[in-house]
């Protein structure tokens, strides 16, 4: 029920590793060192196969769990669609905040209204997924407590941002009629800005601290890749993402004034400095490449042509079914339910294009962060640790539908064809 919203936080996903933490691993220290008759496709076999038969077959029932996951999740909401259309309790919700005088204030009420009961539907799903699960896989530090006190902010974070665009998106239905979805789609592109902008100083603190980087050599040598890569940056943000994950990640967020470079305190402890350096070029990259305006671009593009699905779709289903809802057109916030599930099924059915968008541009930042850091070895080995939560070597078609990243084995074999054109720079 959440992927509506999400898809207007497009723009706070971590454009980011996100890695299990583990001591430097002395196996990809002695791959590291061969560079006489160097081979990338050797080389890149001699790093997946510091990958145990057990640590493999972990990592491919966690990534391939979540593909059936995938489709459960947007079964349970069109279950949840037609628990609110079928079973009267959007009726009901909407009678409750006909009581108010004003429209706007009634759609809010229900909306919020909404919101609440969609959150409570989908939270049994949401502690097995988002809890259980990382829980059962090591990925994980929060016990449940600290867990469901996050999800409340989210929680809050939802009705306030969400109750907002959708009644501004109710009002350009109500005042345009047919071309509603031209300013809906602009409302959503506003939102997404603001969000990006807002993200780094108000929202992420809700979750971590953030505070700077101490000084040390490490904190120069970053500084300093910045400041080669036109990067107008004076300092490095650390966080405490140890307090919920055993994962490490990095990122660079915000817009404009706001922009941030951090990275977690798992980082910190427990990679090399030129795994950090390799990882933080590629954050890096995603800013020189000027990712974060092509993504809104994209996404933008995205959601505009949902709305036209929407637009389209909506009439079809209220001509058959809209008497027994009591829904009279597009317009009824009673039909929220509805709207929300058919732009759950248009996103459900682009992931691939989704994925692949997200996916071009992390390809992009992994060749930029090898120039910029040149370190291929750093950033082999930061790939395999992706093992722990992402399926190491994927199909084709399988890297094609289903990851938003490149696999950890193109990862590496990218690190070894850029080592293997520079092999005169690499220090043994």
């Amino acid at each position: 029920m959440k992927t509506f919203l999400v898809i207007f936080m497009i723009c706070l996903l971590a454009n980011a590793y996100a890695i299990p933490t583990s001591k430097p691993d002395i196996a990809a220290d002695s791959v590291a060192q061969k560079t006489e008759g160097f081979n990338p496709n050797t080389a890149t076999q001699e790093y997946l196969s510091l990958l145990t038969p057990a640590q493999k077959s972990k990592s491919d029932s966690y990534f391939e769990g979540k593909y059936w996951l995938t489709l459960w999740d947007m079964v349970y909401e069109i279950v949840i669609a037609w628990i609110f259309l079928s079973l009267g309790l959007s009726r009901w919700i909407k009678k409750q905040a006909l009581k108010a005088k004003r429209i706007n204030v009634q759609n809010l009420i229900y909306i919020g209204c909404y919101l609440l009961f969609a959150f409570l539907l989908t939270l049994p799903i949401n502690i097995y997924e988002n809890f259980f699960r990382e829980h059962q896989y090591d990925l994980s530090n929060l016990m449940f407590g600290n867990w469901f006190g996050e999800e409340m902010i989210s929680l809050g974070l939802e009705l306030v941002f969400g109750c907002l665009v959708i009644m501004l998106l109710y009002i350009a239905i109500r005042r345009l009629k047919q071309n509603w979805w031209i300013w809906g789609g602009i409302i959503a592109m506003v939102f997404l800005i603001i969000s990006l902008f807002i993200s780094p100083v108000f929202i992420s603190p809700l979750f971590n601290k953030y505070k700077p980087l101490p000084e040390s050599k490490l904190k120069e040598e970053i500084l300093s890749l910045a400041r080669a890569n036109g990067i107008p940056t004076s300092e490095v943000y650390q966080f405490d993402a140890s307090k919920q994950t055993s994962k490490i990640s990095a990122n660079v967020s915000g817009f404009g004034s706001t922009t941030r470079i951090s990275l977690n305190d798992n980082l910190l402890n427990t990679c090399t400095p030129a795994e950090i350096k390799s990882v933080m070029a590629h954050e890096m990259g995603h800013y020189v490449l000027n990712h974060i305006y092509k993504m809104l671009i994209s996404f933008g593009i995205l959601i505009f042509l949902g709305f036209v699905f929407i637009n389209w779709s909506f009439k079809k289903i209220i001509n058959r079914w809209g008497h027994k809802w009591q829904i009279n057109d597009i317009s009824d916030i009673s039909g929220l339910p509805l709207f929300i599930v058919l732009f759950s099924l248009y996103m459900f059915a682009i992931t691939p294009i989704n994925n692949s968008i997200i996916r071009v541009n992390e390809i992009e930042a992994d060749i930029f962060g090898l120039n910029a850091a040149r370190e291929p070895d750093g950033f082999a080995s930061v790939a395999m640790k992706l093992s722990t939560y992402r399926k190491i070597e994927p199909g084709y078609w399988e890297e094609i539908l289903f990851y938003d990243h490149p696999s950890g084995k193109a990862r590496v074999l990218s690190a070894m064809k850029w080592k293997a054109e520079n092999l005169g720079e690499i220090k043994p």
